[in-house]
């Protein structure tokens, strides 16, 4: 059975396939990728995927893959520079050159991104995240009144003594904890969740610092 051996070039643009196939798949729908074979100018296009800007294999080179075929000295990668798509949309695109071991260029791999896709989302963005200039009459929390209470009890306790409350010591810990079960405020829902949390404790924890009940009759 005969084997096939490809050129240098020839493998460069077999490669530079996998390459347009992967990204194309994994940049999609935002982004244009396109092989172009640098040796065949007039037809230069032999991979695209995610096709943004309408060509197809077979179509020519752009200005700049001229300019690689006309100057050596071009250079290798362009990148984020301004484009546009045929029906107008802007986009953003970089130009990778692609040399034989003898220096010469073969190939340019292209990506083009829609801007206008990321524009509209940013839009969209936006207004989701913005609020009315006028302030509601009444200042509105999401959280409860009393874990707020909770938690202002506790930092309050820490700084009577000059300390955060992650900075507690074991006994100044089971101390704060009994305070704010004796003022009622561990019979909250997620009380020991909150108090665990600003102590930087597990929940068994808090609960072996509360006071236990008397079980005597």
């Amino acid at each position: 059975m005969s084997v096939m051996i490809l050129t240098e070039n020839e493998l460069l643009l077999r490669e530079g396939k996998k390459i347009v196939d992967a990204l194309g798949r994994t940049l999609a729908p935002m982004v244009e990728v396109v092989l172009h074979d640098l040796s065949r100018p007039a037809s230069s296009i032999v991979a695209i995927s995610n096709n943004l800007s309408g060509r197809d294999v077979g179509d020519p080179t752009t200005d700049i893959g001229m300019a690689r075929i006309t100057n050596p000295d071009f250079p290798d990668v362009l990148q984020n520079y301004a484009n546009q798509f045929p029906d107008g949309r802007p986009a953003k695109s970089t130009s990778i050159g692609l040399r034989n071991s003898a220096g010469e260029y073969v190939a340019a791999l292209c990506l083009n991104v829609d801007v206008s896709m990321l524009a509209s989302l940013s839009a969209s963005l936006a207004q989701l995240a913005r609020t009315e200039s006028d302030a509601p009459p009444i200042r509105e929390s999401l959280a409860s009144p009393r874990l707020d209470e909770l938690r202002a009890a506790l930092e309050g306790f820490a700084a009577r003594l000059n300390k955060t409350a992650h900075t507690l010591t074991p006994a100044q810990r089971r101390d704060a904890v009994q305070q704010l079960a004796n003022a009622g405020l561990m019979d909250l829902k997620n009380a020991q969740a909150v108090v665990a949390a600003m102590l930087g404790v597990a929940r068994p924890t808090v609960y072996s610092y509360l006071p236990q009940k008397d079980s005597s009759s």
